[in-house]
């Protein structure tokens, strides 16, 4: 059997996650010190404490949820695969998974990461959406036509939409009409993947200038191309890329298929992307790391 680690994105959090990690195992406690450090704000107690208000918030959730998963990872000891692969925030989160990236410096791509979403898009003026019930080409004029975008197509019949609140509303209502099962809003307090993420690009185009990515030990399962790719230039633009357009994660999942992948292994909180594997590639083991 060949297998994948694959790392989760936001909405995946829950206040108290790895509390007993930290608690009993060193190499989780080091990752939680570490990260705690490299952002000179104590992450770790609104992790294990809350309250969920604060967790929630973009600029801690992102680096909340990789410092999970890379403490379950190293607790657990677990042999990096292949290939890896993140959905969304979690592309970072495999890069440092596959040392492309220290842990340092993926802390703080991740703050500022979620820092410069919420500048991106005032409070109130963008909206996240989830619709139900349609294919992707379907929800792709849909968003066309009401001038929003298409920020994950997560899996057959399950795809998130995103842009200015008027624009997604439009679509939402007219996803119904179409025949959706459901179109509502998520929990999110930036519009993700959008163009209105631009500004937000542009900061994470400079700062990736000056971080450095080294050629990770397992090549990555790219949310731009839904393919592979290791050389650290591309990636570099990748991550940018991703910003502004759509995770491709059905279509990433597909390939890993094609690669020759039979088991998707989730490291990090929730077990949202096991039960997407299910409704992609049916006859794929998805699985949960249990530490």
């Amino acid at each position: 059997m060949s297998s994948i680690l694959v790392f989760p994105g936001q909405g995946s959090q829950s206040v108290g996650m790895a509390r007993e990690l930290y608690e009993t195992n060193p190499a989780a406690r080091a990752v939680f010190d570490e990260v705690d450090d490299a952002l000179n704000q104590k992450l770790s107690d609104i992790i294990f404490n809350g309250p969920m208000e604060d967790l929630t918030l973009t600029r801690n959730v992102q680096p909340a949820i990789m410092a999970v998963s890379i403490a379950m990872m190293r607790a657990g000891n677990v042999e990096l695969t292949q290939y890896v692969a993140g959905h969304s925030l979690g592309e970072y989160t495999a890069l440092c998974a596959a040392g492309a990236l220290s842990l340092r410096d993926t802390a703080k791509l991740l703050r500022l990461r979620g820092d410069a979403m919420q500048r991106a898009a005032p409070v109130g003026a963008g909206l996240t959406a989830v619709v139900l019930g349609l294919e992707i080409d379907a929800v792709r004029e849909i968003c066309d036509a009401a001038g929003c975008d298409v920020a994950n197509d997560n899996s057959p019949g399950q795809v998130v939409i995103s842009g200015p609140r008027d624009a997604v509303e439009r679509a939402m209502q007219a996803a119904k009409d179409a025949g959706a099962k459901r179109a509502l809003p998520l929990a999110l307090s930036v519009p993700v993947h959008c163009r209105m993420q631009s500004p937000a690009a542009d900061e994470m185009r400079a700062a990736l200038e000056n971080t450095e990515i080294r050629r990770p030990n397992a090549k990555l399962i790219s949310n731009k191309t839904a393919a592979p790719m290791e050389d650290p230039a591309e990636i570099k633009d990748a991550l940018v890329y991703q910003m502004t357009h759509g995770v491709r994660w059905r279509e990433s999942v597909m390939a890993m298929q094609g690669l020759g992948i039979t088991e998707t292994v989730e490291v990090g909180p929730g077990a949202v992307l096991t039960g997407l594997t299910g409704r992609i590639c049916p006859d794929m083991t998805s699985k949960k790391l249990e530490i």
